[in-house]
């Protein structure tokens, strides 16, 4: 499902313009980004939470040249989702994508 996508299934359920879902979903994202960009985690009861993760700095190698890099520490963004939300999906009638 596409962010698009998303937008006109609220706006059909909800009667609200799509305009205005549109703005108000790209500014969630834009409250969780600037969130996370700065530190915070977000989490929402029930769906999940946005963290920050710290990467340790660590010792990689490039194979094409065999040779040593150093990669710094750094932060990445992950989500969690709560277990409630993974015992919906666990449960839930979906089909086998497998191939």
């Amino acid at each position: 499902m596409t962010k698009a996508e998303i937008i006109t299934e609220i706006s059909s359920k909800t009667g609200i313009e799509k305009v205005d879902v549109q703005e108000t979903v790209e500014a969630f994202f834009k409250v969780i980004k600037n969130s996370m960009v700065g530190g915070e985690n977000v989490y929402v009861r029930g769906f999940g939470s946005f963290v920050v993760k710290k990467r340790a700095k660590k010792t990689a190698r490039n194979i094409s040249k065999n040779t040593a890099i150093i990669i710094p520490e750094h932060f990445v963004p992950s989500f969690k989702p709560a277990k409630t939300f993974v015992e919906k999906v666990k449960s839930g009638n979906k089909t086998s994508n497998t191939k």
